[in-house]
């Protein structure tokens, strides 16, 4: 579960840092703001590939350990 309450934080942070809302952000990463929002707050099942999506657009990386 720390792994996805530090996901969720470092896009939040990241996002907003950037200047980016929830929807700018979903548009960006082709996917729903929906979706965005599940990252962010760690709930719901968004797919792997939506993550990655949503990392890459803001320069984060995703790493397996």
């Amino acid at each position: 579960m720390d792994d996805i309450a530090g996901i969720a934080g470092a896009v939040r942070r990241t996002r907003r840092e950037a200047g980016l809302t929830q929807e700018d952000l979903a548009h960006l990463a082709g996917t729903s703001e929906r979706t965005v929002r599940a990252i962010e707050t760690g709930t719901g099942n968004p797919s792997l590939h939506a993550v990655v999506a949503v990392a890459n657009v803001l320069g984060l990386a995703v790493t397996v350990s």
